[in-house]
């Protein structure tokens, strides 16, 4: 790789260090091609990425990043998961690290935040954007549904005495 690939790498890496929500650090030595393949594929379904760099490079990229500090994860072969959603690489990543032992999770960073496995793990934990944005509109929907049934409850009464007084005449 010449100079000018190196520092192509190094913009790269900078951009996704810079943008993305979280960034995940694993090792994966053992894996195979249909492995990262499958890796890459579920994570590519939440709108994150896989990839792959040399761990000199992405200590450059990291300089003067928020993330600056995951620095000392990047040792041996690593492998970087990120997303813009803060949760969605991380549930990836501890989803697969169950189904496969060659994958180690080592740590991660959200923001200027370094973490740890038992960090990637909590923030796995955490409910995704569209889970959240669910539970508020349940939330919001919900006293317009109480007042829905409370306009209709009336009417709703009048139909069941109407009833009742229309089986009592008949019998």
């Amino acid at each position: 790789m010449d100079r000018a690939q190196k520092e192509k790498v190094v913009d790269e890496l900078g951009q996704i260090f810079a943008s993305s929500g979280v960034v995940v650090v694993a090792h994966y030595a053992g894996m195979t091609v249909a492995q990262m393949q499958d890796l890459r594929a579920k994570m590519r379904e939440v709108g994150g990425s896989v990839r792959v760099a040399k761990n000199t490079l992405a200590k450059i990229a990291l300089g003067g990043k928020p993330s600056e500090k995951m620095g000392s994860l990047l040792t041996g072969m690593t492998m970087l998961s990120y997303s813009e959603d803060p949760v969605a690489a991380a549930k990836i990543c501890e989803a697969y690290a169950k189904t496969n032992d060659k994958f180690v999770i080592i740590g991660g960073a959200m923001g200027d935040t370094v973490l740890d496995q038992a960090g990637i793990k909590a923030v796995a934990s955490m409910p995704s954007r569209e889970e959240l944005i669910a539970q508020i509109v349940s939330i919001i929907g919900a006293p317009a549904s109480a007042i829905a049934g409370a306009i209709g409850a009336p009417a709703s009464n009048i139909a069941s005495i109407l009833s009742t007084i229309e089986e009592k005449a008949a019998a």
